[in-house]
């Protein structure tokens, strides 16, 4: 490996932990991403001549935060804010590099809950999240989120702008506001999973590198909070859904549904890393939906669900989180454990819903239940009207294949 490449590996992995080092010296997130790229420049220019350092973390850590230190000295015109600065921050020794990818120290979430402030719009979390905690560039933002590079550019500028503005401080909150913050910041990890699992659009089912960044925030978060409840059952809920990836997809990118995948493909440690992270899960939301999904991975075969309590438990969703997508979901559950008959009233009640005018899953778990119960006629036109409705290649193909198929 050239050196080149030693920094960008580096960089890399260490984005993360320098950022978050350097934003607790400067106390301003977009100003520390800056000296973290000064630091990167400082070691494409240095080491190709003088090799590549033992601990290379440790290097761009310490320069970063030497850097960081000679920005607050010349910006402090104060003695009593320069002593400050030198008391806790002169004669420090470049940090250690970590032993182990979980080894985090505190000033990691304290980045995670700047970038999820609830200050910032949904979409400038997402953005900022995976640029500063996932080390993705803008050009793979853009490209994971579909949208154009200017754009996701322009988001994080202004959320970093946004932050500074509200003088949002660089700490872990406490309290109420904790609470609030908490669970801003699993919100951005589940969406960001979400997406990459199962993308909203273009010709991708699913995006396995943004699975991956969420389930690696997931982890990084429990490591760093193992006393909250729902940030184990997200981790858990991640790691379950993670380990069904690689089924999910045909030879050609194509959709395989839960009851057809070929449950060998199943990732077995993901699904043992799910079950350790549910022993530490509370009764939330997340910890709910991760129960859920625990109960398709223990099913050695699609017969084996048991939809029975799949579906009491999202009769328990229902009640902590009211969604019509969550309704639907317990239909497609009633319908297993009772039958389509039992579910159909449960789905026609939904048809009425604003939030699911535009679903494409609705018409889609309709069209199911009426094939089920032998009315094709009437199950070809909602598979039809699903496929109009959903904006992703892969499930519009699969979709329309059902209608004809009818």
């Amino acid at each position: 490996m050239s050196a080149t490449q030693a920094v960008e590996t580096v960089f890399r992995i260490e984005s993360a932990r320098i950022i978050a080092g350097v934003a607790r010296i400067v106390r301003d997130v977009g100003i520390a991403e800056e000296i973290a790229q000064d630091a990167l420049v400082a070691a494409l220019e240095q080491w190709p001549e003088s090799g590549v350092p033992d601990r290379p973390g440790a290097w761009l850590t310490a320069t970063a935060k030497h850097r960081a230190i000679d920005l607050v000295r010349r910006k402090e015109t104060y003695a009593r804010k320069l002593a400050e600065v030198g008391r806790t921050l002169e004669d420090v020794p470049p940090p250690a590099e970590p032993a182990a990818p979980d080894d985090i120290d505190d000033d990691l979430l304290r980045l995670i809950f700047t970038a999820c402030h609830p200050v910032l719009a949904t979409e400038a979390r997402i953005a900022l999240t995976l640029r500063l905690m996932g080390g993705l560039t803008t050009q793979e933002i853009a490209r994971a989120f579909l949208a154009p590079e200017p754009t996701v550019a322009q988001r994080i500028v202004r959320a970093k702008r946004a932050l500074a503005k509200a003088g949002v401080p660089f700490e872990v909150p406490y309290g109420a506001d904790r609470e609030e913050r908490l669970a801003s910041v699993l919100e951005v990890i589940y969406l960001i999973f979400n997406e990459g699992y199962s993308a909203t659009a273009g010709e991708d089912l699913v995006r396995p590198a943004l699975c991956e960044d969420a389930l690696r925030l997931a982890r990084v978060l429990a490591a760093l909070m193992p006393k909250e409840p729902e940030v184990h059952g997200l981790a858990a809920l991640l790691e379950f859904q993670a380990s069904r990836i690689s089924a999910r997809t045909g030879p050609d990118g194509e959709p395989v549904l839960l009851a057809d995948q070929n449950r060998s493909k199943w990732n077995r440690l993901l699904i043992h890393r799910g079950a350790l992270a549910m022993q530490h899960a509370g009764s939330g939301p997340y910890s709910v939906q991760a129960a859920i999904a625990g109960c398709h991975a223990e099913a050695v075969r699609y017969e084996d669900t048991d939809w029975a309590t799949i579906a009491t438990l999202y009769g328990r969703l229902v009640e902590l989180v009211p969604s019509p997508v969550v309704e639907l979901n317990r239909a497609v559950a009633v319908s297993m454990a009772e039958g389509p008959e039992a579910a159909l009233p449960l789905v026609d009640a939904l048809a009425g819903e604003p939030a699911l005018r535009s679903y494409h899953l609705l018409p889609s778990v309709r069209g199911d239940l009426l094939e089920r119960l032998g009315r094709g006629e009437e199950a070809r036109a909602e598979f039809e009207r699903a496929a109009s409705l959903t904006h992703n290649a892969r499930e519009r193909a699969l979709l329309l294949g059902r209608a004809a198929r009818v």
